[in-house]
């Protein structure tokens, strides 16, 4: 009974061991655990009948030192070279299994369509190279990023993030492009701030373009426009008269429409509006200077203060009748203007010219006058004066 038991035991272990050796194959890539190393090999337990043995051509180089690389009881993954059952045992490969697991990380990287992070090496003709995974990979310049880029060896050492476009393992071949990294990037922001962004408040962007419209900020993924006449206070001709490309700039969110992708904004600085306490500034009937800056058929606008404009009606310009303002006016002309409202709730103020003319001359005129005599006449006034002119 018990020989049988013995009997019996011996065949499980050796089934089991049988089992063992079925399921480890040439050319398969298994984890191991490092027993021992010496200076031509480590030996690696891989859960097989026998341990393998990994030579140091299949570590790292031949000048370099296998314990720099390993230690004993590190976990590694091994590339099965051969499978001999015998007592010459197994021979395994560190390089080989690299090779495997990292083009297995590529292929999953390029199936999943993320992004990962190399080190460019060096330029060549037509782009750079980079190293992913131990890997050489190429980076076209026309996929390095969403920007123009007019120096390549601008990047060299520098680490940048890319997406894999093209993958042949066959050929050996890796493409990628930083441009396409980027976008995912951008829509990333442009989704974070579409989310956040609320009417009325005040964010940060820079400035990406400029036309003659108006100015485009990029407010990170997502770029609003703020129009011309929502740079500045006072009248500008042209947006590069308050801002230039690449400016860091503060602005307001006017409106927006995510279904247009469109949002407006506006550099004003309501610290600044010149129609804060306009009121108390300028009254009914004072009279004071401005410049002509616009003219339409029916009148002109006068700025009496940088950012503050009052409207001249047609019938307010002269005490002659004309037909436009454009008859007796020209922008730029320096002109007195008498305050005849203010309307500060909607921003409107109406001027007039020929009043404030006739105003001038009527306190030209009181100078020679004297209120405390009565009954002066001009011929008191310029008699003295009278008496010297001759008369034909």
């Amino acid at each position: 009974m018990t020989g049988g038991k013995e009997v019996s035991s011996m065949d499980e272990v050796m089934g089991e061991i049988d089992s063992t050796m079925e399921n480890v194959k040439s050319g398969e890539v298994v984890k191991g655990k490092i027993i021992s190393i010496n200076d031509k090999e480590a030996v690696v337990n891989i859960g097989y009948v026998v341990d393998g043995v990994l030579p140091k051509s299949e570590i790292c180089k031949e000048d370099s030192n296998i314990e720099d690389f390993l230690k004993v009881g590190d976990e590694i993954y091994v590339y099965i070279v051969s499978l001999d059952k015998g007592e010459e045992g197994l021979l395994l490969s560190k390089l080989k299994a690299d090779i495997i697991m990292n083009w297995n990380k590529i292929e999953n990287l390029f199936k999943e369509g993320k992004t990962v992070d190399v080190i460019i090496k060096e330029v060549v003709k037509g782009g750079v190279l980079a190293e992913l995974y131990g890997l050489r990979a190429f980076i076209p310049a026309s996929q390095i990023s969403v920007k123009y880029v007019a120096n390549l060896s601008d990047f060299l050492n520098k680490t940048l993030s890319v997406k894999i476009i093209e993958l042949d393992k066959n050929k050996n071949k890796i493409v990628l492009s930083g441009k396409e990294a980027e976008k995912l990037e951008i829509q990333k922001k442009a989704e974070k701030l579409w989310i956040s962004i609320k009417k009325g408040e005040e964010i940060g962007g820079i400035v990406s373009r400029i036309t003659g419209f108006g100015a485009f900020i990029d407010l990170g993924g997502v770029e609003g426009l703020a129009h011309i006449s929502e740079l500045s206070w006072k009248r500008i001709k042209n947006p590069s008269e308050v801002v230039s490309v690449g400016d860091h700039v503060k602005v307001t969110v006017l409106d927006m429409d995510r279904g247009k992708n469109r949002i407006s904004l506006s550099m004003k600085n309501q610290e600044n509006n010149p129609w804060n306490g306009v009121s108390e500034r300028y009254k009914l009937n004072d009279i004071v200077e401005g410049t002509v800056v616009k003219m339409i058929n029916v009148g002109a606008f006068v700025e009496i203060e940088p950012g503050l404009e009052g409207f001249v009606h047609v019938s307010e310009i002269s005490q002659d009748h004309i037909g436009k303002p454009s008859d007796v006016l020209n922008v730029g002309d320096k002109v007195k203007v008498k305050i005849l409202n203010v309307d500060a709730k909607a921003r409107r103020i109406s001027l007039s010219i020929k009043e404030a003319a006739g105003d001038s001359n009527k306190k030209d005129f009181k100078k020679y006058t004297d209120d405390t005599q009565e009954k002066v006449t001009l011929g008191d006034l310029f008699k003295d004066k009278l008496k010297n002119m001759k008369f034909d």
